[in-house]
């Protein structure tokens, strides 16, 4: 059998279990989240998460950034750095990752044969929880040195919580998978401080102070030393263009540390930040970490489909914002780095989330919307899309599939407007696809 075949095969086995990714919020309200079979699954596997160092990092935005840049630096300071993130992009096989490089096809082919028949042994896992432990148990295999871990959802019964980290990561808190998670701050706060260790340093961004009670009752009740981004690690914005920013980071009583990252956006300086108090801790617990390698490591990141910029002229921009918060986040990063440009957003979303609200936040920005639908099971239909569209008083149209949606773009832009891809990762995902097609075919 060919490897390609092999591993669409395989990826068939993994997707015959239960996605939770792929399923409506109705469902996820009633998912039956526990961490008795991740144990029990570790378990017959040797439990090969606890055989290198962890840095687990949770958050509702930029836990992604945070886990990106922090591997990025440890691969720079010479350590064979494995990273775990969800969900891909493009490609199944993005999630997991040794020195920025995907396992390959064949490989994931031999580990899902590997772990077949301790599958077997366990009823009712999910998909998230035998690719976390596929992850787990390459990284053992290939030896790493450390691994960086994002959650999936959540964090208290998230698959990836049966590590006990170095150090563990909050990132900004916010509302989004509140039929999981809860409708208050207070209750996704608690789910997300679920990973907290006791006596295990926790580093948190800076939050609404709602959250943030509820992170520091928790780290105090687990003897957790915290770290807190605003509070113990300082940051100041320099200067910002399309080839990325500066800023300083700082301690009391140490001089400040100049840094550039490539990611664009205000938010991502405060991501920097934590991944930067995150990789002290790290350094205080013994890794070789100089300000050099953080240097190097934060100007080499890679962390495609966060306002990532395709084409300058005129530009096409791809990003995953997909939740109230990071929609602000969003308009703030086109009036900082595309001011006065018109819009041509493409845009679907999954039917949970605050639709209305991210389109009010981008409506001063935009001259048309193409509301369009992923090939996911959660995607609203675009008429639904075209309705709220109507409410903020935004010129709509539909265009299906995401490709057609990209080309329509195009047409509309012309060489005076910023075509914008945001609302839903699948959709992001599925442009950045159609892109690459178009540049194949010399049509852009």
């Amino acid at each position: 059998m060919d490897t390609e075949r092999a591993y669409n095969l395989a990826l068939d086995y993994l997707y015959s279990f239960v996605d939770y990714s792929l399923k409506k919020a109705s469902e996820l309200a009633r998912a039956d989240f526990n961490l008795g079979r991740m144990f029990a699954l570790m378990e017959i596997l040797g439990n090969p998460q606890d055989r290198y160092p962890i840095l687990h990092v949770a958050g509702t935005k930029g836990k992604g950034s945070v886990s990106a840049l922090s591997a990025s630096v440890l691969q720079a300071a010479g350590y064979r750095t494995g990273l775990y993130t969800s969900p891909h992009l493009q490609d199944y096989v993005e999630r997991v990752q040794i020195n920025g490089v995907p396992v390959s096809h064949e490989r994931l082919v031999e580990l899902v044969e590997m772990v077949k028949p301790a599958v077997a042994k366990v009823p009712q896992l999910t998909t998230f929880e035998i690719t976390t432990a596929i992850a787990f148990l390459y990284f053992a295999q290939e030896q790493v040195d450390a691994a960086v871990v994002e959650v999936g959802l959540g964090g208290r019964l998230d698959a990836t919580n049966v590590v006990t980290p170095r150090t563990a990561v909050i990132t900004s808190l916010s509302y989004d998978h509140m039929a999981v998670l809860g409708n208050t701050l207070t209750q996704i706060a608690g789910e997300k401080a679920g990973i907290i260790k006791p006596g295990v340093p926790v580093i948190s961004a800076p939050q609404q102070q709602e959250a943030l009670e509820v992170i520091l009752r928790v780290a105090e009740e687990k003897g957790a030393p915290l770290t807190l981004v605003g509070r113990d690690v300082f940051f100041a914005a320099g200067k910002h263009s399309l080839d990325g920013q500066t800023f300083r980071v700082w301690t009391t009583g140490r001089p400040p540390l100049n840094l550039q990252i490539p990611l664009l956006g205000a938010h991502q300086i405060e991501n920097a930040a934590v991944a930067f108090a995150a990789l002290q801790s790290l350094r205080q617990q013994g890794f070789s970490l100089e300000d050099i390698h953080i240097q190097n490591g934060f100007a080499g990141v890679k962390w495609p489909g966060r306002f990532e910029l395709l084409r300058r002229q005129p530009p096409v921009v791809l990003d995953s914002a997909h939740n109230l918060d990071s929609a602000h986040k969003l308009r703030q990063t086109l009036d900082d780095y595309l001011p006065g440009w018109p819009v041509i957003l493409i845009f679907g979303s999954s039917e949970d989330k605050d639709v209305l609200g991210m389109l009010q936040a981008w409506a001063p920005r935009l001259k048309h919307l193409i509301v369009t639908r992923a090939d996911h099971p959660r995607a609203l239909e675009p008429e639904k899309l075209l309705g709220l569209a109507a409410q903020v008083g935004v010129p709509a149209e539909p265009t299906e599939p995401v490709e057609a949606a990209l080309r329509r773009a195009l047409e509309l832009a012309g060489d005076g407007a910023v075509i914008l891809s945001a609302g839903s990762m699948f959709v992001t995902a599925e442009v950045r696809t159609a892109w690459q097609k178009f540049i194949r075919e010399g049509s852009v």
